[in-house]
């Protein structure tokens, strides 16, 4: 066939000159991410099991009253019954490894486009892309710059789930009454102080729902990135599909649902709280 573009060609060029000329950049990147994760995980499986749901049934308890702190208990017990325990501290150590470079890239990114329209209209079109494009594709560039393992896996559940967290961070500190703005510069506030303590905390409870879905979507990709070596208990719906086993796959499944809604609810609970303190 003639005439057509050579798109791919031109792709697999670029990906083949960047793994031989920047080989040394992405090594240092592949060896901190695992570095931060890998401390992540141990930290949490090093709590005894009952020890974390008591933990977890605390926090659910002072944040969203006893409802969330029953559920958190049941949950997690069921889990622990169901022999998943393991999986699930894998699948919960990539969500916050994923969530905490998320809100340090993303949060920043969003000030920063929210501060500048030109800003603002170069990065709504990468984020339209990093939203539209299938999660599958992701899985293929964090492949090929970092091998299989959980640091591509941890690659993809960031640039699949940062954008929502750019875009809201950005959404409420446009939100924020310019009379506000216009008041703490009168003032003689800085526009550093200005985004601190009149922005940011005005922002703060659309800021929580935009690391809400973040949580939400690194859970729903971390199930696709299990095919790179993520684990956890995304490796248990995979194997499920892949083996035809419906029951290994259902369970793998439930507890993904268990934990998201756990999740789910302690950061809408502390989305509400700070809604209510501003």
């Amino acid at each position: 066939m003639t005439g057509y573009i050579p798109l791919a060609d031109w792709v697999d060029r670029a990906v083949e000159y960047i793994t031989v000329h920047w080989a040394g950049f992405f090594g240092v990147l592949k060896d901190i991410i695992y570095f931060v994760w890998n401390n992540i995980e141990q930290v949490i499986a090093f709590i005894p099991w009952w020890v974390l749901i008591v933990l977890l049934a605390l926090v659910g308890w002072r944040t969203a009253g006893r409802g969330v702190a029953l559920l958190t208990v049941l949950g997690l017990f069921l889990i622990q019954g169901l022999g998943m325990w393991g999986g699930m501290v894998r699948t919960l150590s990539l969500v916050v490894t994923a969530i905490i470079i998320c809100v340090l890239m993303g949060i920043p990114l969003g000030i920063w486009a929210a501060r500048w329209n030109a800003v603002h209209a170069a990065i709504r079109p990468v984020l339209d892309f990093m939203q539209t494009m299938p999660s599958f594709v992701y899985l293929i560039p964090a492949l090929m710059l970092f091998g299989l393992g959980p640091v591509p896996a941890l690659i993809s559940i960031v640039v699949f789930a940062m954008p929502p967290l750019v875009r809201l961070t950005d959404l409420g500190i446009r939100q924020v009454a310019p009379e506000l703005v216009e008041a703490a510069r009168a003032f003689g506030s800085t526009p550093n102080q200005i985004l601190v303590k009149v922005q940011l905390p005005l922002a703060l409870p659309t800021i929580m729902a935009g690391i809400n879905q973040a949580i939400m979507l690194a859970l729903s990709m971390s199930v696709i990135a299990s095919m790179i070596g993520a684990g956890g208990l995304g490796t248990e719906v995979l194997y499920g599909i892949t083996r035809v086993q419906v029951g290994r796959g259902f369970v793998g499944g439930i507890s993904i649902v268990i934990v998201a809604v756990i999740l789910d609810r302690l950061t809408q609970a502390i989305r509400q709280k700070n809604g209510k303190g501003v």
